[in-house]
């Protein structure tokens, strides 16, 4: 008996200066881009495609297209930055929200 691949079918994106597994119906939260939720966005740079038991690596990238769909835009965590010198009254606190987007692959 075999095992079931529980990821027959997905591609490794590049987007941005990160990777990402695009696999249908997954949702990744990315670093900014434009549009508005419902938007269609499509990925050219693909690195990785796995369809069953054919798997396409680029050299650096293979000539598909990933299509998501932009579920909404939104903050990410809240990063505290916090700066003490000791014994000199020193004391700078500072926080930052990096802007998201919220996305789902479609097709691959």
């Amino acid at each position: 008996m075999e095992r079931q691949d529980s990821f027959a079918k997905y591609s490794i994106v590049q987007i941005g200066a990160h990777q990402y597994q695009a696999i249908e119906g997954k949702t990744v939260a990315i670093e900014k881009i434009d549009g508005q939720a419902g938007d269609s966005v499509q990925f050219d740079q693909v690195l990785i495609r796995k369809d069953n038991q054919d798997i396409q690596i680029g050299a650096p990238f293979v000539k598909a297209a990933v299509k998501a769909t932009i579920v909404k835009q939104m903050k990410g965590p809240k990063i505290v930055i916090l700066r003490y010198k000791r014994r000199k009254k020193s004391r700078v606190k500072k926080g930052h929200r990096q802007p998201m987007t919220v996305i789902r692959f479609e097709s691959i």
